[in-house]
């Protein structure tokens, strides 16, 4: 079977995110004050094939533990979907 997890990565909420600050003071300066945080992560789009659909979250999880992701930094989600 054909599956395909999209995968979003993020900085974790308690650790000082420098881009997505970046962005926030450029949007300041747009003129766009009322935004009041902004976090800057990653999107990645995984295409796969497993027998299941537990083999494949097994595999994803796998690809994000070791990876795709810096546990330290960051965590992760994802939504898996059959092709």
């Amino acid at each position: 079977m054909k599956f395909v997890a999209e995968i979003d990565i993020m900085p974790r909420p308690e650790l000082l995110d420098p881009q997505g600050k970046a962005v926030l003071l450029g949007l300041e300066h747009l003129g766009l004050d009322q935004v009041n945080d902004v976090r800057i992560g990653k999107h990645i789009t995984l295409q796969l094939e497993a027998e299941t659909e537990e083999i494949a979250r097994e595999k994803v999880d796998k690809a994000c533990n070791k990876l795709l992701a810096n546990l330290i930094m960051e965590s992760f989600t994802y939504e898996l979907q059959q092709a």
